[in-house]
């Protein structure tokens, strides 16, 4: 018999939004135009991975920037550098079928289908603050599955202290790769505790929706208490390493963009203050928390390291 053991944020049952609001959520997003990249998605892979979602307390007390701000205003290079241009140009992105390799230090490397690694998992419904290294901020209504769980699904050995992500490359549909802005494809990583904090997970809707192309679609990394570069998009591999591995941003510049990226207004950017952020839709400024606000879950995993080094 299987027992279900309740997280700690989790709602109980009753709690869970009901089918019938979901449906209608969804009538309201297809109002507002999303529906077309939402049937862009492998529907094998998602199909029904919405309803039911455990609905848990991250972030209960925020209100949610409006969908229609969370998929038009990106950073999302592979589609051009202005924040219109991922939405303008990312419906180009064939994300049916889709797949992923693993490798690296694990007991089950190979290529599997998006829909075999989906397969059997919890899907949860989190609210998030996601904080932009640019010092703009939203609070997203994710869809996904904690990180821990799929990794453990590959047997990551002892050796295993990283963990390497990329996103796919594909010039042809991705017409920013067709510009030297980056050394393509996109890389991202984590440590090993990193990636397996409860907190981190592989997002693959917003707002109770398969997530549009131009968020990463179709599924995607999202670390709440890093800045947001941290949470590469579109996965095609994942690789676990014995050594840190390299990432795209601090590769292009590194006195900029250092490997950890966590939110720490004690810390500016070399060309900015970190100190306070712009919540897209309101007008003023308001302070950035450290670790985004995330510091009672997450300043642990870096006990005794210097926060001024981050960068």
């Amino acid at each position: 018999m299987l027992i279900k053991v309740r997280k700690p944020w989790e709602l109980r049952e009753q709690d869970v939004t009901s089918q019938q609001l979901y449906v209608n959520r969804r009538q309201v997003i297809a109002g507002l135009g999303i529906a077309g990249a939402a049937a862009a998605l492998p529907v094998s892979a998602l199909a029904g991975a919405f309803d039911g979602a455990i609905k848990t307390d991250w972030g209960k007390d925020e209100l949610p920037t409006s969908l229609k701000d969370i998929t038009s205003y990106n950073n999302f290079y592979e589609f051009g550098t202005d924040k219109g241009d991922p939405k303008k140009y990312a419906h180009k992105l064939t994300t049916d079928p889709w797949s992923i390799k693993i490798s690296g230090e694990c007991a089950k490397p190979g290529t599997y289908a998006l829909e075999d690694i989906l397969k059997g998992q919890d899907v949860e419904e989190r609210i998030y603050r996601l904080r932009c290294v640019e010092a703009w901020s939203m609070v997203v209504p994710w869809n996904g599955i904690q990180l821990s769980e799929i990794l453990k699904k590959f047997e990551p050995t002892s050796k295993a202290k990283y963990v390497s992500f990329k996103t796919l490359y594909r010039p042809k549909e991705m017409w920013g790769q067709r510009r030297n802005f980056i050394d393509w494809p996109y890389e991202e990583g984590l440590r090993m505790d990193e990636a397996m904090h409860p907190l981190t997970m592989a997002a693959i809707g917003i707002y109770g929706d398969t997530i549009p192309n131009q968020n990463g679609a179709p599924i995607r990394l999202v670390v709440p208490w890093k800045y947001g570069f941290k949470s590469i998009k579109s996965i095609v591999e994942i690789e676990f390493t014995e050594k840190e591995p390299r990432t795209s941003w601090n590769i292009r510049l590194p006195r900029e963009y250092g490997f950890y990226a966590n939110v720490n207004p004690t810390v500016d950017h070399p060309r900015w203050s970190q100190a306070k952020e712009r919540r897209i839709g309101d007008f003023f400024r308001t302070p950035t928390k450290m670790f985004n606000g995330y510091a009672s879950e997450v300043a642990s995993l870096y006990d005794g390291m210097d926060l001024r080094s981050f960068y």
